[in-house]
């Protein structure tokens, strides 16, 4: 038998005993001196980190991504190259749940994935929907704080979410998508993914498009009923990860065709509605999808939390090639992603083995700090300020973005068009069936229930701007269940009459 590898302290001593205390005698009192005790017990109150303040609930995988059409006219990205291929990350989740919620609840799903390409990690940050509740990013914190529990009852509120919704009509189109049938995908496979932001791609000349991300799932579409969660989460609260985790311990890697939409520089403004608003979509027939590539997900992290629980997804992580808009929602992602990375995991994240790129050129003058566990003084220690006689990294001008065109004085605009929130909704709940639309009725009255009259008043007057059916589907649904909750319970005590 091979001898088997020596158990050490993390600063590579030997282990005597892995079982035992150092005690003054047989019976005595442990010893402040057993540093080997002082060290695991240390480490154990240290083995949690805090968890994200969205999307703590996550699972994760690796695979590939393989470009299969030529975008070059819009874009110099590297990853984009015909016949690339790139490793991937990816982490999918919940917004709204601590990291011990059901996968099977009704909400938003995060989609996240992290490229590792040849110019360094370009990181697609987005949800299974193509837009999102608020579109100014000072309201997120607000928005964030209404999914969250009550500060009285520590419960989860919806008198809190309903009344902010009412309050940000423009959270109508992600509402109505949650309620829909969309709202609980059964796993991550069977889900799309959206860049949901307005980015934008430049090209060699120095062009720049507008641009839409679109993952689209290849085994197609499938989700729960409330009814079917609810059952599900009876039985476990885990039904993602087991999903996930054994479709690709199967070898059943599942796969996405990577879409695009372009939108030429100088169309935004001859638009209907704002294209920098992440709660309005690009009409399919004006901006067609234009496909890229395929996503597998190919294989499970040896350690989840290495990989999926360090992972430090963040819309700031762009290559040349690749760049921003004026998209009000993802300017202030750009800054908050990497902050919470920075205070949940440390200074240096990103050179924790899920965050590092892959390129050999990481060369940065950021110094010292909380996890400085690597040495970057390139191969001189004079070299820890810019500009300097070391040979320290340089900046490389060549790579840079054309001019971001700006128009306008600089004020806090708020939308004019009064109707401009509800002209999309509109056309998603006229797209539903009778019987999408009355699951619809009933999802809302499963989550409403517990909101007072007044908030249900203001959030059908929110409705009643999209449609009058929509509204009234609503109000009905939830008198009805109101009366269900009501009724006199039937028992070998009732009354023939009030039985019937």
């Amino acid at each position: 038998m091979a001898d088997k590898p020596r158990l050490t302290t993390t600063a590579g001593a030997p282990y005597v005993s892995n079982d035992t205390t150092q005690t003054a005698g047989a019976r005595g009192p442990v010893l402040l001196q057993d540093y080997q005790l002082i060290e695991k017990l240390a480490h154990q109150n240290r083995e949690r980190i805090p968890e994200r303040v969205v999307h703590a609930k996550g699972w994760g995988a690796q695979g590939t991504f393989r470009v299969t059409h030529d975008i070059t006219k819009y874009t110099c990205a590297k990853v984009f190259r015909p016949g690339t291929e790139t490793e991937v990350l990816s982490r999918w989740s919940t917004v709204a749940g601590e990291s011990g919620a059901a996968d099977a609840e009704r909400d938003v799903r995060g989609f996240s994935l992290k490229f590792y390409t040849e110019d360094g990690n370009w990181d697609m940050v987005g949800n299974n929907t193509p837009v999102f509740f608020v579109r100014d990013s000072y309201k997120f914190p607000d928005f964030i704080r209404t999914q969250k529990r009550h500060p009285k009852t520590n419960l989860r509120s919806p008198e809190a979410m309903f009344d902010f919704w009412a309050g940000q009509p423009e959270s109508v189109h992600q509402v109505t998508i949650l309620m829909s049938d969309r709202g609980i995908p059964v796993n991550p496979m069977r889900m799309n993914g959206y860049g949901s932001h307005t980015f934008s791609l430049w090209n060699e000349a120095g062009e720049r498009t507008w641009v839409k991300f679109h993952f689209k799932t290849q085994q197609g579409h499938k989700h729960h009923t409330n009814e079917e969660a609810e059952a599900l989460i009876g039985k476990t609260r885990e039904s993602y990860q087991e999903d996930l985790f054994n479709a690709i311990d199967a070898g059943d890697f599942p796969k996405w065709t990577l879409f695009i939409q372009v939108m030429k520089e100088e169309d935004a403004a001859k638009q209907p509605f704002n294209p920098f608003d992440v709660t309005k979509v690009w009409p399919h027939g004006d901006f067609p999808l234009i496909e890229v590539g395929e996503l597998e997900m190919n294989r499970n992290p040896e350690n989840y939390f290495q990989m999926v629980e360090n992972a430090a997804f963040s819309p700031s992580n762009i290559v040349p090639g690749i760049g921003f808009s004026p998209d009000k929602m993802l300017q202030g992602r750009i800054f908050a992603y990497a902050d919470a990375h920075r205070y949940r995991l440390g200074t240096h994240y990103e050179a924790l083995p899920a965050n590092a790129a892959k390129n050999a050129e990481v060369q940065h003058y950021h110094k010292d700090g909380s996890m400085r566990f690597f040495t970057n003084d390139f191969g001189d220690p004079n070299a820890y300020y810019e500009p300097n006689q070391y040979d320290g990294p340089v900046a490389k001008p060549e790579v840079v973005e054309p001019p971001l065109r700006i128009d306008g004085d600089a004020d806090r605009y708020v939308q004019e068009d009064k109707d401009a929130d509800y002209v999309q909704p509109r056309a998603l709940y006229e797209l539903f069936s009778g019987e999408e639309k009355e699951r619809l009725y009933a999802n809302y009255a499963a989550a409403m229930g517990p909101c007072s009259p007044e908030v249900k008043e203001r959030w059908y007057a929110v409705l009643e701007r999209v449609h009058p059916d929509y509204a009234a589907g609503v109000r009905r649904a939830n008198e009805q269940k109101d009366s269900d909750v009501n009724a006199v319970p039937i028992t070998d005590d009732t009354p023939v009459e009030a039985a019937e």
